[in-house]
Parts: structure tokens; C-alpha cells; sequence
């Protein structure tokens, strides 16, 4: 089943399956990252108000807002 980066809890882990169509601006922002499909990432931490996430992917920490995260679709591991 395919969720949003977003909706993943800390300290889950999941593989990138693609992008949400129409968001052009992110997805090539998101794609020079290093979030590729069939990468595994994990949520790490949460903001207390929930915006940014920051999740381990490729061996570094990376900090994305809640609408970035929201154009990943990942698969849960």
C-alpha cells in the first residue's frame, strides 16, 4: 500500500515508489537530493508543530516541509 512520506511515523522505515503527478517543482528539486525510487529512507524526527521532518536516506539526515514530503510516495518496509 502507498502513503505519503508525511504520514510515515518516527523510526519507520519505507522505500521511495514514486512522485504524486503534477508537482513538477518539487520532484526535480526532490530527485537532486538523492530521493530516487526504490531508495529505502527512514523518519527519524518530527518538529513539535510538525513541519520539517527529517528523514536518513543514503547515509546522510536530510530536512524536507510537510508539502515537499508530501509529493513522495513510499511503501512502508
Amino acid at each position: 500500500m502507498q502513503y505519503h512520506l508525511g504520514q510515515l511515523s518516527v523510526g519507520e522505515k519505507a522505500i521511495i515508489t514514486g512522485f504524486v503527478e503534477g508537482q513538477k517543482e518539487y520532484r526535480s528539486k526532490l530527485l537532486a537530493m538523492g530521493l530516487t525510487k526504490g531508495i529505502e529512507l527512514e523518519l527519524t524526527r518530527v518538529a513539535p508543530l510538525g513541519d520539517p521532518l527529517e528523514i536518513s536516506i543514503r547515509g546522510f539526515s536530510l530536512s524536507l516541509r510537510k508539502a515537499e514530503a508530501s509529493v513522495v510516495l513510499v511503501e512502508k518496509d
